[in-house]
């Protein structure tokens, strides 16, 4: 640090200038430097390879919702079932995810229209604690389940998560059942149940309701699997195919049913709506 800066940053009441870590980004996967405006204009998607950048709870749900959408609060839960600690206390790990993020959990839920058609669209956020599902995960896709058979709507969930939130042990593994319950629950009530997996969807959130939706929508690029490569790898003792955990791959062999670009995402999800949304009594 040079001795006009240490002089300009020791004075408090200066406006401090963008320095070029602010306005630049790197791609992770061209690796090439981008303007951090154009890149968050560009729906965090890479305009020279299109890599698609991980995005937060609230810039989705702005994303696919019309204006005006609520957002649902965050249900109470125990927050440390187990007491548990590790290097830090689970509770400590809490508050700093929570300063970092606008929501208290990994999981918001927000209830409008998409392009007029009715939703209530859940969100996971791989920036809270990886996305990892524990209680309050497994809470709020309940409620926002309820919220769908309330408003006899649809049901859209956006996942993405490192798998079960190890810190509420078989706790965490609970929200497996209790989720699957609840689309089994919209399905008898004829209701529509869509899946929008981004990057990365893992363990027990892929083994659960990530998996069980009319129909599976994925963004391109985006990692998707129950254990990691290298696990199954040494399993099997056999070499796997390139890429066999990303979308394309998968939508290749019938595990997802469509690839959709984020910016056109929105325009696929309402023509879905209109062809699944249960017609209104005339």
């Amino acid at each position: 640090m040079n001795w006009f800066t240490r002089v300009r940053n020791s004075i408090g009441w200066l406006p401090k200038r963008s320095t070029e870590k602010d306005l630049w980004i790197k791609c992770p996967s061209c690796h090439e430097m981008l303007f951090q405006k154009e890149y968050a204009d560009n729906l965090s998607v890479c305009p020279r390879c299109e890599h698609h950048g991980r995005i937060g709870a609230d810039e989705r749900l702005a994303l696919l919702l019309d204006e005006g959408f609520d957002v649902l609060e965050q249900p109470e839960v125990t927050e440390d079932p187990l007491k548990f600690k590790d290097t830090k206390k689970y509770t400590d790990r809490l508050k700093q995810a929570r300063a970092k993020n606008p929501h208290a959990d990994a999981f918001s839920v927000g209830s409008g229209t998409i392009d007029g058609h009715p939703a209530v669209v859940g969100v996971q956020d791989f920036g809270f604690m990886g996305g990892s599902m524990g209680m309050a995960v497994g809470t709020a896709f309940c409620a926002g389940a309820e919220r769908a058979l309330t408003r006899k709507c649809a049901y859209i969930v956006c996942t993405a998560a490192g798998g079960a939130r190890m810190q509420e042990g078989i706790l965490s593994l609970m929200q497996m059942p209790k989720a699957t319950v609840m689309t089994r629950r919209l399905k008898e009530a004829g209701l529509p149940y869509i899946v929008v997996l981004t990057d990365p969807t893992t363990g027990g959130v892929t083994a659960s309701y990530a998996m069980l939706g009319d129909v599976h929508i994925a963004e391109p690029g985006c990692l998707i699997g129950f254990a990691g490569q290298r696990v199954i790898q040494d399993t099997i003792r056999e070499k796997l195919p390139e890429g066999f955990q990303r979308a394309e791959y998968l939508h290749k062999h019938g595990m997802v049913d469509m690839v959709v670009h984020r910016k056109d995402l929105k325009a696929q999800l309402a023509t879905l709506l209109g062809y699944l949304q249960p017609a209104k009594a005339a």
